[in-house]
């Protein structure tokens, strides 16, 4: 029996979110590593070391998403995955035979290129693959996947802290070299997988990007009505936008539509670093320190603050196609800085140095706790979901990589400013994030529309017809103008229970998106 497509389609996103795998994994080993007695005694690092052994990372990341959107176009989707994957596996390497310290700061950099190369073409992949009823499922794979590579990460981490000597230097070296695995799979096998249609067709490649829109969407036949419908919109928009392609990053912010689309991307981006995420990812021993707690035991609670995370991300996967993007960021958003709060609260009444409670310590730990679920469950997802989304396909690269590129200087910044602003101001850093949390919900109430489920052919329409400050307008007004004459149909299967016997049976239905955001399913 063949995969239904829309399942072919989740795998293939899964495969590809190895890269945030890789992500996810240097993110959360690096609060093991430099906080680990061998990596001390071997480097006697100060606070601006360690914090460029962090910010590197990042640096090289920004500059990674910059490469990516050249690369992207040119080289096609999978050609710059394979490529990236090679740049962090020399990275990771030269960051597990690390002699000094200036040895690893620069086996930090290259796999910073790596991953931020990663980072910004997997999710832009993702969402040309997918379909549009599960396009935010698969894109929000981006951020389970850093999930799943932060939880081993933690548990590597600590495991390796506990299991070897505080003189042996494979209590870091380890967990570091550990990171080229995956990313020897992803860049060894991407290309057993399906090129972008979308960029295929792009590329003059026209009866290829056919087919392989066929095979993702209905089993290789090319007659199937959706596949049809929708080539004809690809090519339809893809000529459209040859026309008016921004050719240059200037040209990016001379139309009203991408402009509008780049500044909602960039200060999506932007935002989700200023939630206080990296903060917590990268010094969580020097933040749970203040509280009273070893080292050991953070890296324990750490371990299970990304079984949490984990959670929270499946859980975005099952419902964000059902939720939309703009009222989960917002909520998230809120939640985040009320936990903000607590913990800055905590922290002043119970300073480092004190004989703290117990009970001090559990509030804080759950505080941030509760603050990783919220995070986890919308804003991280989202960071991911709305910029590969937005998009054109002759802009999307760009657009992507712009966004990228600010996410990854807005972390470098946190990264090198963290552990002095802990020791200088300590609680009073906090205040920062409580503030931000709180304005980016009000910013993204104000300024983001929903765009759940509309087509990537129709997004030119959304933005240029959706007022400025959204909540003036109703959502399926916006949507009924941005494509008021588009009907697609797309043929699904879904299981249902047939008859008294319980017998589970195949229906063949109909997806319909008539530009209101709703769906109806009719059966063929």
């Amino acid at each position: 029996m063949p995969l239904p497509p829309k399942w072919y389609q989740f795998l293939i996103g899964l495969f590809a979110s190895i890269g945030s795998f890789n992500f996810g994994y240097d993110l959360g080993i690096i609060a093991q590593v430099v906080a680990s007695d061998s990596f001390t005694k071997k480097f006697n690092p100060n606070a601006d070391q360690v914090g460029l052994v962090v910010s590197l990372f990042t640096a090289g990341a920004f500059c990674g998403a910059f490469v990516a959107g050249y690369l992207g176009d040119m080289a096609g989707r999978r050609a710059t995955i394979a490529s990236a994957s090679a740049v962090f596996i020399l990275g990771g390497a030269l960051q597990a035979g690390g002699q000094n310290i200036g040895f690893l700061q620069a086996g930090r950099f290259v796999a910073g290129i790596g991953v931020g190369t990663l980072c910004m073409i997997v999710p832009l992949y993702q969402a040309e693959l997918a379909h549009p009823t599960i396009r935010g499922r698969i894109t929000a794979l981006q951020q389970f996947m850093l999930g799943v590579g932060a939880l081993c990460a933690s548990w590597i981490g600590y495991g390796c802290y506990v299991g070897f000597s505080p003189h042996d230097d494979r209590q870091w070296r380890v967990p570091l070299g550990l990171q080229c695995i995956p990313a020897g799979i992803l860049g060894l096998l991407i290309f057993l997988f399906p090129e972008s249609p979308r960029w295929l067709i792009d590329n003059n490649r026209v009866s290829e990007g056919q087919q392989v829109l066929a095979n993702l969407h209905a089993h290789g036949d090319k007659n199937d009505p959706w596949v049809r419908v929708e080539f004809s919109q690809i090519q339809e928009s893809l000529a459209y936008e040859h026309d008016h392609a921004a050719k240059t990053w200037v040209e990016l912010f001379r139309n009203r539509a991408n402009f509008r689309r780049v500044f909602l991307c960039v200060a999506l981006q932007g935002s989700i670093q200023m939630t206080g995420v990296s903060a917590i990812q990268y010094y969580s021993p020097t933040i749970f320190a203040q509280i009273g707690l070893s080292t050991a035991q953070t890296l324990k609670y750490q371990a299970i603050n990304s079984i949490i995370a984990l959670i929270a991300q499946f859980l975005c996967i099952l419902f964000i196609d059902r939720l939309g993007r703009r009222w989960p960021l917002i909520t998230s958003n809120i939640a985040n800085g009320l936990c903000f709060l607590i913990g800055m609260l905590l922290l002043q009444h119970f300073p480092p140095g004190s004989n703290n409670p117990r009970s001090a310590q559990i509030g804080f730990i759950a505080t941030t706790w509760l603050y990783n679920f919220s995070f986890s469950a919308a804003c991280g997802p989202l960071s991911w979901i709305i910029p590969a989304e937005v998009f054109n396909t002759t802009t999307r690269s760009r657009g992507v990589s712009m966004a990228t590129m600010v996410s990854f200087a807005v972390n470098t910044m946190i990264g090198q400013v963290t552990p002095v602003a802990m020791k200088q101001v300590a609680w009073r850093y906090y205040i920062l994030f409580v503030v931000c949390n709180f304005t980016n919900a009000a910013f993204f109430w104000a300024l983001l529309p929903e765009t759940s489920k509309v087509p990537l052919e129709a997004m030119d329409r959304l933005w240029e017809k959706a007022p400025w400050f959204v909540p003036k307008m109703k959502r399926e007004d916006y949507l009924k103008e941005s494509q008021p004459e588009m009907s697609l149909v797309w043929p699904e299967t879904v299981s249902c229970m047939a008859g008294d016997d319980g017998v589970e049976t195949e229906m063949e239905t109909e997806t319909e998106w008539s530009g209101d955001g709703d769906v109806s399913y009719v059966r063929r």
